[in-house]
């Protein structure tokens, strides 16, 4: 098989699997990194969520294949380095607002959140409802309200 390299969290990985292997499988099965939560498989739920290049993407639609050695693959394990801090200020803000109930979605929720809110950022503009609208992670908690204050609250803190 051949093999494929990347950054994970900050640290470089190869794994020897299959180029058409999606990223999900190779995060949980290959190398134990089970924040990315499976739900769907198929790109809808969005439980997965993690960031590549800093940008929000779900490792079940990502075959490992279209990974370069350069690419940045964070998880919700590695999302604190990126402040170098403990927690992540949207993870304090998760915490603060008392948001999960069964917590399966809550990963992929944040990364979101926080991929959100650096875009918004990026493009000079604070963040609206609009953009909070955008978000298509799936709760079945339904925990919805709360997500959207964490979020806020945790923008105003990064």
């Amino acid at each position: 098989m051949p093999e494929h390299t990347f950054r994970l969290n900050g640290e470089q990985v190869t794994v020897d699997v299959p180029g058409d292997l999606r990223l999900l499988w190779v995060l949980r099965d290959i190398l134990g990194v089970t924040g990315p939560k499976y739900g769907c498989g198929i790109n809808v739920c969005k439980a997965c969520t993690s960031h590549l290049n800093g940008r929000a993407v779900n490792p079940c639609a990502v075959p490992v294949g279209r990974l370069a050695p350069t690419d940045e693959v964070t998880t919700i394990e590695g999302l604190p380095a990126t402040v170098d801090a403990e927690l992540h200020p949207m993870q304090e803000a998760w915490i603060d607002a008392d948001v999960a109930q069964c917590g399966y979605c809550q990963p992929g929720q944040i990364m979101a959140a926080v991929a959100l809110v650096r875009r918004v950022r990026e493009e000079g503009r604070d963040l609206t409802e609009a953009d909070l609208d955008g978000i298509r992670n799936i709760c079945r908690c339904g925990t919805y309200v709360r997500v959207r204050e964490a979020i806020r609250a945790g923008a105003a803190r990064m």
